[in-house]
C-alpha cells in the first residue's frame, strides 16, 4: 500500500527544493516512506482510509492527502537533513509539517466528525 492517500508530487514539493534528489526520486525509498506514513496516519485516525476515501467528501479527501503528504515529507527531510542549508531550517520545516498533520488527525478523530462521516 503506497501512494493511495496522496500524490508523490505533493510530498516531494513539501520536502522543499533542498531535499536530496537521490532520495525523493528513488521510487523504492519513496514508496516505503509512503507506506509507512499511510499506515501511521490510519493508525492515528483509527480508520482504514484506503477503503473509506472512495465515499468521503472532497474536503475530507483533500485533508487526508494534505496530512499524509506532510508525514511523507517529514520522512524525506529526516533522510536528507544534510542537504538543507541548516539543521534549523530542516527542523522548522518538519515542525510545521507535523503541526499541520497533527491538527488534521485530531480533527478527523473528533466525535463530531465521526458522527458526520457515518
Amino acid at each position: 500500500m503506497s501512494w493511495l492517500l496522496c500524490s508523490s508530487q505533493a510530498a516531494i514539493a513539501k520536502a522543499g527544493v533542498d531535499a536530496n534528489v537521490s532520495i525523493v526520486h528513488n521510487s523504492a525509498i519513496a514508496a516505503n516512506f509512503s507506506k509507512l506514513a499511510e499506515g501511521q496516519f490510519q493508525m492515528k485516525t483509527r480508520k482504514d482510509w484506503s477503503s473509506a476515501l472512495a465515499t468521503a467528501d472532497a474536503p475530507i479527501v483533500d485533508a487526508v492527502a494534505d496530512a499524509v503528504s506532510d508525514l511523507i515529507a517529514i520522512k524525506f527531510i529526516e533522510a536528507s537533513m544534510k542537504s538543507y542549508p541548516s539543521k534549523v531550517i530542516a527542523q522548522t520545516m518538519m515542525d510545521q509539517l507535523k503541526d499541520n498533520s497533527d491538527t488534521i488527525i485530531k480533527d478527523l478523530r473528533e466525535d463530531s466528525y465521526q458522527k458526520l462521516n457515518k
